[in-house]
């Protein structure tokens, strides 16, 4: 019998399967049963110690894949509780633990201060100018779930907050060479505006009848040549980060697999099949890898 709990997209595995109903709803609620969202919001961290040159940075990677797990956590459970009322009207999140009422909204705050101290004991590892520069997250994070209500383009401020791990990175290794670091910054913007855009296509039906904006909505049918295109647009900015790190064709080379990946996923995308656009979504964290280890080329021989 499958667990009524379960969200269709819910890998629930692992601990988490094993945890009592009550335990397993805050688990859930901070999306430890879906890992595939700190892998996105972790590798970006990565690319930036990488390519700043921080391949021997293995304790701060660690700590920045801590803080991805606690500070996605935390980012879910505020999502959930400022939406539990749309999240009702829609299939795919009808069940989620506030939304269903297994969670109160004073239990989820509660939640949400642990993985938030969890996040702070990450920070203070951080030099002061990369805590700076991650505290600056925190108004694009607070502001996140009002933005599929006033634009077609929630994916786009999504963008801006799921790859700030980058300049937390790079701030952390060196201050200098910020145009290498601005290029990967917008190219990792525009890789999650494309991969989320994928995310959306489960929900086009329901987001359409309650109101909901997304990027997968306002693509329409143009959707694969959309996501196309801000997959393009991610490769050509981070060659151009490659390229004033390490002006030769190596460092762009480095990026042929991670196109190869993305050019992968849009021409098998089928935007009327819900399971085909998750397993292409989850695809992308065997694409961060593939990026890391094209950071860590270029990084590991790049500018001083």
């Amino acid at each position: 019998m499958i667990d009524p709990s379960l969200v269709p997209d819910s890998q629930h595995r692992g601990l988490v399967s094993l945890l009592p109903q009550p335990l397993r709803d805050y688990a859930m609620l901070a999306r430890f049963d879906r890992p595939i969202g700190w892998w996105l919001l972790f590798w970006p961290c990565a690319w930036g110690v990488m390519l700043a040159g921080g391949e021997s940075r293995w304790d701060l990677i660690a700590w920045l894949l801590l803080g991805a797990i606690a500070m996605r956590g935390a980012g879910c459970v505020y999502n959930d509780i400022v939406d539990a009322d749309l999240d009702r009207k829609v299939a795919r999140t009808a069940l989620r633990p506030v939304a269903s009422g297994r969670v109160s909204k004073g239990a989820a705050w509660a939640w949400l201060l642990v993985l938030c101290l969890v996040g702070l004991l990450v920070l203070l590892q951080l030099r002061w100018q990369a805590q700076l520069v991650a505290l600056g997250s925190v108004a694009l994070v607070a502001a996140y779930p009002f933005m599929k209500r006033i634009t077609w383009w929630p994916q786009a401020w999504l963008g801006l907050v799921f790859t700030w791990g980058a300049p937390v990175g790079w701030i952390e290794i060196r201050g200098d060479h910020l145009a290498s670091l601005a290029a990967l910054y917008a190219g990792s913007i525009a890789w999650c505006i494309g991969y989320d855009t994928i995310y959306a296509l489960q929900d086009r039906e329901d987001d359409a009848l309650v109101g909901i904006r997304s990027s997968a909505l306002r693509m329409g049918a143009h959707v694969k040549r959309g996501v196309a295109g801000f997959y393009a647009l991610a490769l050509v900015l981070w060659a151009l980060a490659f390229w004033t790190m390490r002006p030769d064709w190596v460092g762009v080379a480095a990026l042929v697999p991670m196109a190869l990946h993305m050019g992968y996923q849009v021409l098998t995308l089928e935007p009327a099949d819900g399971g085909n656009a998750l397993d292409r979504f989850r695809s992308n964290r065997d694409a961060g890898l593939v990026m890391a280890l094209a950071c860590w080329v270029v990084g590991n021989a790049g500018v001083v």
